[in-house]
Formats: structure tokens, sequence, C-alpha cells
């Protein structure tokens, strides 16, 4: 079977009802939400003419000029050419458009120009005629009164004729030429309309075109690392399995990583855009639990997720749209946990120490978790309700210590005690860059995204918290102030507020002053804060240290008000994480102890999931 347009064996096929002919998936519905016909027979196609082809699941074989290394470099060398020769094609697009703009702009403001002129011009021929009617009448009778006393009432009609013996005409008047100038003017401005129009959907395709061809690049970029590790495994089996590890590595010994190139910081750069512009529409849901709710909150359910010898929950998340409980423990182990149901789902079982962070990917049935034991691994749900680990990084030389999902859901960051922050590619498990400072040898402990993705905030053992920039893998912002090492942070929803907790308390900081202007010392000097974490609307803030404390949240001048405390009730006296269910329906605690506790409204236990606004 081979598609029709690509000439290759399809990976996942389709056959056209109208035509009989057979499709690659992706071409065929790329082609018809562009043109909606069939590229070969042109006739109207839509994407319910399509049939599915069931088929074996067979490798691919590989071609000829692959069999070798000297092909495998050739099909690379062509294939950089190629994206060479595409982008120079772009650029050339590019500076043609932008000479047609400016072109069009310098003529809309020369049409400008000329208006206005004639709008003046048109002022001062209205003022000139308002003074000729006035004075029109007071001649007209003047004349009148001459006649009647020369003539005795006779017209003397040749006062109509002049010396040369022809009739005398009233000629063009200002008024009439400042009305023609007018028109010219009006029909000058609309043809100039037109043509800056036309330079306009000039420009609109080109930028389209320019969009496709960074679709298409960046494509074969998050390919080629595929393409080089099949090149990488042909050499280690050309070289009886001995890695060449100096290829990795760049004069001054570190790993060489490809870096956070052009095209995701453009796709970043249009998700900030994006998340910001929704953000400032956004409202606060009307199902949001109410303070006199919260207030009322208890222990709803408790379940006995992880081992016994080795008992304690370091990390929570919730995948709110499915009411799903992710938990990562000292036992070495993940589990995945369905409140609705009550049941456990999967046990994410693959490390050798224990489980530090644990974070959903929505929607793409993914989920990382970080460990002790230096790596981090992505696991993908199958069909049968486990999870596989897909990819295990083993970039860091200490402890990961947080996980963070970018906004995307195709990036992710962790942090180490090894004092670095990696930026992962999450398709393809691929470290893009490795991000460290020499000048310090305090080791990272907590990290977060920033709701719309352009800024990363990491905390240390040292009590400072980071903010970098992540286009520019920059650091552009310190704040200081705490004591011991910041255990958790936590950015809100209208991205003005980050909230950090080390073994003083809390500190509330405004990005916008990058000033600190609430704490919370909820707790004895000898008693960290393990936790902190806002609501998905912004609108509280829980704390967890020897117990769980829910705040009000306000803003930078108004006092934040204490809701609720919720006692430890797993007698350990540490409560390590918490999480709010969708809507802060519900709230998710893990203790030292292997229990995962529920809080809500009583008889709320089998309330239905729903998806949350963040």
């Amino acid at each position: 079977m081979i598609c029709a347009i690509s000439g290759e064996v399809p990976e996942d096929p389709v056959l056209s009802k109208k035509s009989g002919l057979l499709f690659e998936r992706r071409l065929i519905e790329h082609h018809i939400a562009s043109h909606g016909k069939c590229p070969i027979t042109k006739e109207e196609l839509t994407m319910d003419d399509l049939i599915p082809v069931k088929t074996n699941k067979v490798v691919k074989p590989r071609p000829l000029q692959a069999a070798s290394i000297p092909g495998l470099l050739g099909m690379f060398q062509n294939e950089w050419d190629a994206l060479m020769l595409s982008n120079f094609a772009l650029e050339q697009q590019l500076h043609t458009a932008r000479q047609e703009l400016s072109h069009a702009l310098y003529q809309h403001d020369a049409a400008c120009r000329v208006i206005a002129r004639l709008k003046k011009e048109r002022d001062e021929a209205r003022m000139l005629l308002a003074q000729a009617e006035r004075q029109i009448p007071l001649l007209a009778a003047s004349a009148a009164n001459a006649t009647t006393a020369v003539s005795n009432g006779k017209r003397a009609a040749e006062d109509d004729l002049g010396p040369d013996g022809k009739k005398i005409r009233p000629g063009i008047n200002p008024v009439i030429i400042a009305e023609l100038t007018e028109c010219n003017a009006l029909l000058s401005g609309q043809r100039k309309k037109r043509q800056h129009d036309a330079a306009c959907r000039v420009i609109a395709r080109l930028k389209k075109e320019r969009d496709e061809a960074r679709m298409l690049l960046a494509q074969a970029e998050r390919q080629i690392p595929l393409l080089a590790a099949s090149a990488a495994n042909a050499t280690t089996a050309v070289s009886n399995g001995k890695r060449a590890a100096e290829d990795d590595l760049g004069p001054d010994g570190k790993k060489i990583r490809p870096g956070i190139n052009p095209v995701i910081i453009a796709e970043l750069t249009e998700c900030n855009a994006l998340l910001s512009g929704q953000r400032k529409k956004r409202q606060i849901p009307t199902t949001l639990a109410s303070v006199d709710a919260l207030e009322r909150y208890t222990q709803i359910s408790s379940h006995p997720l992880h081992k016994t010898n080795k008992p304690g929950i370091l990390s929570i998340d919730i995948d709110a749209s499915k009411d799903i409980i992710a938990t990562g423990g000292i036992d070495t182990n993940g589990v995945l946990f369905n409140r609705a149901s009550g049941q456990m789902l999967s046990t994410l079982a693959g490390h050798s120490k224990k489980v530090t962070s644990v974070k959903f990917v929505p929607g793409n049935e993914l989920i990382v978790t970080g460990s002790s034991d230096k790596t981090v691994r992505v696991w993908q749900g199958t069909e049968n309700g486990n999870y596989d680990c897909q990819h295990v990084m083993r970039d860091h030389t200490a402890e990961v210590q947080a996980v963070t999902v970018h906004a995307t859901q195709k990036y992710f960051v962790t942090a180490s005690m090894d004092n670095t922050w990696c930026f992962y590619d999450l398709s393809t498990g691929s470290c893009l860059t490795q991000v460290g400072e020499a000048s310090t040898e305090e080791g990272y402990t907590s990290a977060s995204f920033h709701p719309d993705g352009l800024i990363l905030g990491t905390g240390t053992t040292g009590a400072i918290v980071k903010i970098w920039d992540v286009k520019s893998q920059s650091n552009v912002a310190k704040f200081d102030g705490h004591v011991g090492s910041v255990t958790a942070m936590s950015f809100s929803e209208n991205g003005y507020f980050l909230a950090t907790a080390a073994m003083d308390g809390v500190k509330l900081w405004d990005l916008r002053k990058l000033r600190n202007f609430r704490s919370f010392a909820p707790y004895d000097p000898e008693t960290p804060t393990n936790y902190v974490e806002f609501d998905f609307s912004g609108s509280y803030l829980a704390i967890a240290g020897s117990d769980v404390r829910v705040y009000q949240v306000a803003n930078v001048k108004l006092e934040w008000n204490l809701i609720k405390i919720l006692p430890d009730l797993s007698g350990t006296g540490k409560v390590s994480c918490v999480k709010f269910g969708a809507d802060a329906k519900y709230m998710a605690v893990g203790s030292m102890d292997r229990n995962l506790r529920i809080f809500g409204l009583p008889g709320d236990e089998s309330e239905e999931p729903k998806s949350p606004d963040h």
C-alpha cells in the first residue's frame, strides 16, 4: 500500500470513499483543511469521506542509503541543505514583503497629507463662498437701481456684451474649483487604499507561507535527534559496541546540548501571548467553592496507597479533567488514584529511590516523575489503563527535586541538587539545554513555570529564589530573605504573585515590583513549611507544615484572611504536600504516612469531576 501523495507506505492509512485512493491520514487531512478537494482527482472531499484502514504494525524497511554510515551522513547533509535553502527563500520573501509594506505605508502617509491639505483648502473656499453670498444681494440691488435710472425701465441687453462684442461668462468660481479638488482627493485616496489593501493581502499570504515553513522546519528539527540517534546506534554496531563518548562532549568537557532554537522560542512566545490575553478576560468561575464551604471542610476519605515499610508521600498532582490523583512516595513508586471510584489505577514502578516530584501532562496521557536516584521518567498511558515508561533521562548528577510542565504541554523543566535545571522536549525525552551557575554550589530544591510560560522560578538550598527568562536562560531577578531551603513555590493564576515556602514560613512576592509584600509564619521556628499552593483560580492559598492552612487571596494592600486549619491526622506531625481539586471542591493531602487524605464537604465523595479553568 502506497500513499497517493507521498509515495511511501503510510503509517496511518485512510481510504477515500469517492476515489478509492489510499492516503496518509495526516497528509490528506491537512490538504482537505486547506483546499477541501482531493489532491489527485480534484473532486470535493471532506473528512467524512475518509475510511480508516486497519493494518498490522510492521517495521518499515530501512532505505538503501541508510544502511551505511556514509549514506546516513549524506542523508543528514541533504536534509540540512534543504532546510537552509528553504530558510534562505523564506528570508527573501520576508524582505520583499517588508519592502512592499514600507512602500504601501509611505503611500498611505502621503495620501493622508494630501487629504489634510485639501480639507484645509476646502474650508478656505467655503469661507470665501460665504463672504461672496453675503455681498451678492447688495451688488444686485445697486445694479438694478442704476439700470432703472438710465433706461427708464428698459433692460440694456448690450451690458451682457464685452468690448469685443462677445457675451460675458461668469467663469469657474472658487467654490467649483474646491469641489473638483475635493473629488480628486477622494478618488486618489480610494485608489491608494485599494493598493494598500492589496499589499496587506500579499503580506498575509507570505506570513501564512512563512508559518507553514516554520512548522515544517520544527518537524524536521524534532526528527533530526531521532535520525542522529539511529546513526549513533549504527555507529555503535559497527564499532563492536564501543560508544564514542567524546563526540557528545565539548572542549570544556561538558555535554553538548542542541539549545532552545528560534522555532521553540517562537512557540513559547505565541503561547505566552495567547494565555496572557485569555487571563485578562477570565472571570472567577461561578462553580468555585465558597469561603463558607471551605470553612466546613473535613476529612471525607483516607486511602493507603504506598508501602508500609517505607511510608511517606512527597508529591501530589491532580488531573482535574478526569479527577485522577497522582502521588510520589518514599517507597520509590508513583501511584495513580481515581477519586470518584476510590480505586488505585496504576503503580509507576521503576525508580530506585524516593519519588520527589510527580506531574501530569493534561490531555496527553503522560506523567513525568523525578527521583532521588538522579533520573527523570516519562510515563505513557496504555489502553489497558497502565502506564509504561517511555523515556528515562539521566542528565543530572544529583537528586532531582522538582518537575514542572510548560503550558504548551510539549516541554518540561527539572531542577536538581547538582545546581542545574534542564529544559526537555517531552516528545523525544531529549535535554535541549542544561543551565547552571558556576559561581555557587547551592542546589535547586523547587521549580515552577509562570502560568504564561516565559518565566521560570527556582528555589535553592541557600534560601534564594531565582527568576529566569526561559528564552535566554538568563537569571533576571533574585529574591532573598528566607531562612533555610526553599521547599516549594507556586505562581498565582493572575500572573502577578509568587508564593515561596521555606523553614521560616511563606513569603509572597509582587512580580511587577520585584518585592516581598507579605509573609506568613504559621509555625514555630523548628517546624518547616513544606509546601505552598494556589488553587486554579488564584482565589485561595494553601500552606502545609505541621497542619494545612487555607487563606483567602486578596491584593497587595488588603489582608489575606485565614479561612481554615486542617489538622494532620497522620500522627507524624508533618504534612508534606497539598493540592486543590477542580474548583477547590476538595483538597488532596499527603503526609509522612502511607495514606492519601481527601478533605471536603461531607457527602461530596462521589462528586463528578469538572474541568478547571486553569
